[in-house]
């Protein structure tokens, strides 16, 4: 899923309206809200203006506005939101390769368990560390160029990957390799920015949950891809995985260029870093979004390699594992829309509570499986696990704007100003998305250096499933006193 927007937006994982979680870029000047068109502008209803020679930048653009939307904006705006959503879709799933890569480097890799752990993990922390420079490249350089160029640099990891990966190839170079496809993971942020701009605000939920969605169904469709390899030509030829996405990565360039638009008045608001960095709900957030989305991405990862590595009996070959691997994530993916419904319904602060409550049972059960050698049960927790962590990405993003809508009604009370206080809270709420949406995608490198740790120290997983217990409950004590232990300073409507 960064700098704050002037306009609101709404969480990607539920069609109502709220503060965008990923964007951090706005049209018109700071804080700037939307001025209803003249009467004679509203007669006109002029569409985008594109000066001459300059066919993919629109120098007019007001969603906000009702005729211009209906004659004009709608069908704009769609044709970016579509293009946009193959193109981070496609980005996903290089984000995802090494979770399937993995299963097919055998023996003749001579690479252990501990090893393989690092190769999924070193994505995760590129993937974070990308998202907020991602972020700001829609402003700097245009959501079209950037997702034109950010879809080329896909191929970083992909040509080489569909080159080089064959018995005798250095762990070194597996390493790099891996981490390259890092930039994948910077292109959700990229994106949701880009798709933030061009709808209003009553329809920014629809899509950017869209949005949101396409890109997280990456990860199982490249774990299916990996599955068709291994069943038609076998575990013998990893390098045809990233070949698939050759053509769909020039495609998605392609796309972009032909279809995407530029708008020029997009800006980053300076300092609202800064500001976010600051505040301790910052901190707090990001410490839940690690245990829910670091626990998805994270998983997603790992879930091949732990279902070989506990039941080897069970699965043999890597054929078998990955008839599994892309349940858990496509499930998680599916469901994440149901968390930001339930928020709207019940309050994001308690939907989020019993959520993490709900993990930490499923991690438990995964741990008394594995113990038990119950694979049913096993199977069963951790499906739990996922379908928590995807409600728990909806119910946390939908707790950040209501954070700040609370603070601002709180604000206005005191200085009469609500415009002024609205302002600052979709600055505020828009920086601390973006960074916590950087600081929980790290969960996954955590996710993966948990499971490494543990088979290399003990031979099994237990000591990271009781790592993961420990943090749900902590994420539980977390959510209860600051956001809903009664008290003088509890955040009502959070």
């Amino acid at each position: 899923m960064s700098t704050p927007a002037s306009s609101t937006a709404a969480d990607p994982s539920a069609a109502a309206t709220t503060t965008d979680p990923s964007a951090t870029t706005a049209v018109g000047p700071p804080g700037d809200t939307a001025v209803p068109p003249t009467a004679d502008a509203q007669v006109a209803a002029p569409g985008p203006t594109r000066p001459a020679g300059r066919r993919h930048r629109i120098d007019d653009w007001r969603p906000e506005d009702p005729t211009f939307w209906r004659t004009t904006g709608a069908p704009i705006a769609r044709r970016n939101l579509w293009v946009s959503i193959f193109a981070e879709h496609v980005g996903f799933s290089v984000w995802s390769l090494w979770s399937v890569t993995v299963l097919f480097l055998g023996p003749a890799y001579g690479i252990d368990p501990a090893g393989k752990f690092l190769l999924t993990a070193v994505p995760a922390a590129l993937g974070a560390v990308l998202r907020l420079p991602y972020t700001l490249a829609v402003a700097r350089f245009g959501g079209r160029n950037w997702t034109i160029v950010s879809a080329l640099l896909l191929l970083v990891p992909a040509v080489p990957m569909a080159l080089l990966l064959e018995p005798g190839v250095s762990y070194t170079t597996l390493m790099v390799l891996a981490c390259l496809t890092g930039v994948g993971g910077g292109n959700f942020a990229s994106s949701m920015a880009n798709i933030n701009l061009f709808f209003p605000d009553r329809l920014k939920g629809r899509a950017l949950g869209l949005n949101a969605g396409g890109g997280n169904l990456g990860v199982p469709a490249v774990q299916l891809v990996g599955l068709a390899v291994l069943a038609t030509a076998g575990a013998a030829y990893p390098r045809l995985v990233p070949a698939v996405y050759l053509p769909l990565i020039v495609l998605a360039a392609l796309a972009a260029a032909r279809w995407l638009d530029n708008i020029p008045d997009a800006h980053n608001e300076p300092g609202a870093l800064r500001e976010a960095a600051r505040d301790r709900h910052t901190w707090v957030m990001s410490l839940l979004y690690v245990g829910t989305f670091g626990s998805f991405i994270g998983f997603g990862f790992a879930f091949g390699q732990v279902l070989q590595l506990q039941f080897a009996e069970r699965f043999p070959t890597p054929v078998d594992a990955a008839w599994l691997t892309f349940l858990g994530p496509l499930i998680g993916s599916l469901i994440r829309p149901l968390g930001g419904q339930l928020a709207d319904r019940l309050g994001g602060a308690r939907v989020t509570f019993w959520n993490f409550v709900a993990m930490a049972a499923g991690a438990s059960l995964v741990l008394y499986a594995a113990r038990e050698r119950s694979f049913p049960l096993y199977l069963a927790g951790f499906l739990a696990l996922f379908v928590f962590s995807g409600i728990g990405n909806g119910s946390t993003y939908k707790m950040i704007p209501a954070i700040f809508r609370v603070r601002a009604a709180a604000e206005a009370e005191l200085t009469g100003d609500p415009v002024a206080a609205q302002r600052r809270a979709r600055r505020r709420s828009g920086a601390l998305i973006g960074i916590a949406g950087a600081v929980g995608a790290s969960g996954g490198v955590l996710v993966n250096v948990a499971f490494r740790q543990s088979f290399l120290t003990s031979g099994n997983a237990d000591a990271a499933y009781l790592a993961f217990i420990g943090w749900y409950a902590l994420c539980v004590v977390v959510t209860w006193v600051v956001y809903l232990r009664p008290g003088p300073g509890k955040l009502i409507g959070v």
